[in-house]
């Protein structure tokens, strides 16, 4: 009667433990590649272009690389490059130890969100919600960042920041014009040209920006794109020169 007892004890311990096992919750599947962030081997002969910037430059950087297509090898780093702080913490690791003939850049929309104490979004009207890194912080972060891409001896392009519009969460609608302001001023200073996405997606942000967001629509990427690939090719022929 125990033998019996204890078999069918150990069954129930074992129908439990398979009930648990089945109701656990499976892990979620991967999530595909991005194929902007996958490191292209560079064609030989051909210059290298560093693409550094958040998502919005992850957006256009497929079609930038179809743009220049068999003119020049473009690259970015395999990560949202985010604010000035992470810029400053990660740029000796993106640009690695092989030259640039080229590097288009920009850092503004993370720098410019308003968030709270752990990271998360926040009204720029809640009294607790803070930007990223304030004005002042970002000249003086941007400053040190521009000093330290002039070293590779790179053609240098600031990228401005694009337009903020109304309703986009955590931000100030187009607040990208002080900072792009600020940037201005240290371009003018070091002598580095300047995209001005900015002015160029503004007039035409109906059709290539999703609504209440920073982010554009796949067909706004490749327009963007577009103006970006003539920014480079502008300086790459200028080296030739």
């Amino acid at each position: 009667m125990l033998k019996k007892l204890a078999s069918f004890g150990l069954m129930i311990v074992l129908c439990a433990t398979s009930i648990a096992q089945d109701q656990k919750p499976k892990p979620a599947p991967k999530r595909a590649e991005n194929p902007a962030m996958k490191v292209i081997e560079d064609q030989p002969g051909l210059p290298r272009v560093l693409l550094i910037g958040d998502s919005i430059s992850i957006g256009y950087t497929i079609a930038v690389r179809e743009e220049l297509k068999g003119h020049a090898n473009v690259h970015r780093p395999t990560t949202n490059c985010g604010p000035t702080t992470n810029g400053l913490a990660n740029l000796d690791k993106w640009l690695g130890d092989k030259p640039w003939d080229v590097i288009h850049f920009n850092w503004g929309l993370h720098d410019l969100k308003f968030m709270d104490e752990k990271g998360g979004l926040l009204s720029p009207t809640d009294p607790k919600a803070k930007q990223q890194v304030p004005p002042e912080q970002y000249e003086k972060n941007l400053r040190e960042l521009v000093t330290r891409l002039k070293k590779t001896n790179a053609t240098l392009i600031w990228c401005a920041t694009t337009p903020v519009p109304e309703g986009s969460a955590g931000r100030v609608a187009d607040d990208s014009v002080k900072y792009n302001e600020i940037a201005a001023k240290i371009m003018k200073e070091n002598n580095v040209a300047t995209d001005d996405l900015h002015a160029f997606a503004k007039s035409r942000l109906k059709d290539i920006q999703l609504p209440a967001n920073v982010h554009f629509t796949p067909d706004g990427s490749k327009t963007l794109a577009k103006q970006v690939a003539e920014s480079i090719t502008t300086a790459l022929k200028s080296r030739q020169k």
